[in-house]
């Protein structure tokens, strides 16, 4: 142990802190010599304080490392908590009066209810053997008795269809009847007491304005959301076959099976029927993202109407012939190479008939308007209604004569012998290459 030192130079413990006058051997003669200055043992102090920091210290240090260890055993045998968020389960959905902007949640669960898919089949002939092909696409209810909109091109052909809800109901659909160069059709169920969307104006809605589909993408993903804008209006689209349609194009995602599902506004109003996608570009095979397209809604109201009043679209013309591009034809054939419109065959009883029209005749006017193809026909022709009077020119054995002919109306049963005139036609076409593709009808 060290000596007990007052290291604040108090006398405190009784031990003295000045050590006792010392003689030399000069001063034996009994003579005192002077004393000494005490000594203040900072040598000492300063050693004994750095000996008990150093203590002190250490014990400090093994205390802690002591603690560490503890610490690190809880550590290692205390489980590890995750700390989860909760938040309530809200179905969001809002009053679609067209005057509130609503969300993308507001505007799927407020509409959920009134969109459907749509399953069937179609069978094709391949080497001789009938085929059974799955088909699948979407459609939204209009009315609360079970009229549902789709396209043309999702029920052209099929058998068997079904459509079903989010909820799990489905039930078998008959097609009321459609309109091909508008790629709309209509669906009857058998249901009463249905929610049913409403129908917006797609004159109103603006480039860059937020829209959304519905529908049912690769036929396996059903009631799939997808967002985006309005990227452009009235794009004439030229579709697979043949005919241009005036759509609106989005950039919100569309695949197939999403065809003839709605097309929905800000405001959760239908203002399209969506269509279209566009996969590949016209000067390349390179993909193509972002290039959605739906039909107007403002475009096939009055048709949507039609069909339900009367099966069809009423007021559409039909001229009851079946025709192709002259263009096309040999020399020899023609009796000439006049560009035009090909008359192939020409219906009975038609407009066309009783107007002196004939097979191997070249339409070169309609009107004041050039003829140079079939395409160029039917234009002229849709543009025009049933019970309209125009004049033809057509070329027949190097002769121009000009024919009045006032168009028929395009009701079911003009379609009905239209296709019989096709398959008639076709059946005593000649084996040559030539004809490897199916004329046009009109």
């Amino acid at each position: 142990m060290y000596p007990d030192y007052d290291f604040n130079n108090t006398n405190t413990s009784g031990v003295q802190a000045e050590a006792a006058p010392v003689q030399s051997d000069a001063d034996a003669g009994n003579s005192p010599a002077p004393p000494k200055a005490p000594r203040k043992w900072f040598a000492v102090r300063a050693i004994a304080a750095f000996l008990c920091c150093a203590l002190i210290g250490g014990a400090a240090g093994a205390g802690g490392a002591l603690l560490a260890g503890w610490a690190s055993q809880e550590s290692a045998s205390a489980p590890t908590t995750v700390y989860e968020g909760t938040r309530p389960t809200v179905v969001n959905t809002a009053v679609v009066n067209g005057k509130t902007i609503l969300s993308a949640t507001e505007i799927y669960n407020s509409n959920l209810p009134a969109v459907v898919g749509i399953n069937g089949s179609v069978t094709t002939n391949v080497w001789g053997q009938t085929v059974r092909n799955a088909v699948s696409g979407s459609g939204f209810v209009i009315s609360s008795d079970g009229y549902i909109i789709t396209n043309y091109h999702v029920v052209d052909g099929v058998s068997d269809i079904t459509v079903f809800f989010s909820n799990g109901d489905s039930y078998d659909a008959a097609v009321v009847g459609g309109e091909e160069d508008n790629d709309i059709a209509v669906l009857k169920i058998d249901a009463k007491g249905l929610q049913s969307v409403v129908l917006g104006d797609s004159d109103a809605i603006q480039i860059g304005e937020n829209v959304y589909a519905v529908g049912n993408p690769l036929g396996e993903l059903t009631f799939t959301l997808t967002g985006g804008y309005v990227s452009a209006k009235d794009r004439e689209i030229t579709m697979s076959n043949g005919t241009v349609m005036n759509m609106i194009q989005t950039d919100a995602a569309i695949n197939s099976g999403n065809s003839g599902g709605p097309l929905f506004d800000q405001y959760g109003q239908v203002v399209g029927i969506v269509s279209a996608k566009l996969s590949n570009s016209s000067s390349s095979s390179s993909s193509v993202e972002g290039l959605g397209f739906a039909i107007p809604l403002n475009d096939v109201k009055d048709m949507v109407s039609s069909i339900i009043q009367n099966g069809y679209v009423t007021g559409k013309p039909n001229l009851g012939v079946i025709m192709e591009d002259s263009s096309a034809v040999s020399a020899w054939l023609q009796n000439g190479t006049v560009k035009g419109c090909r008359v192939l065959a020409v219906l009975e009883g038609s407009c066309s008939d009783s107007a002196g029209l004939q097979a191997g005749d070249v339409i070169t006017k309609v009107g004041e308007t050039e003829i140079t193809s079939a395409s160029d026909l039917s234009a002229a022709v849709k543009a025009r209604k049933a019970g309209e009077t125009f004049q033809l020119t057509v070329a027949r054995s190097g002769q121009n004569l000009t024919l009045t002919v006032t168009l028929d109306e395009a009701t079911r049963q003009r379609q009905t012998d239209m296709d019989a005139l096709q398959a008639k036609y076709k059946a005593s076409l000649p084996t040559i290459p030539y004809y490897n593709s199916f004329p046009y009808g009109n």
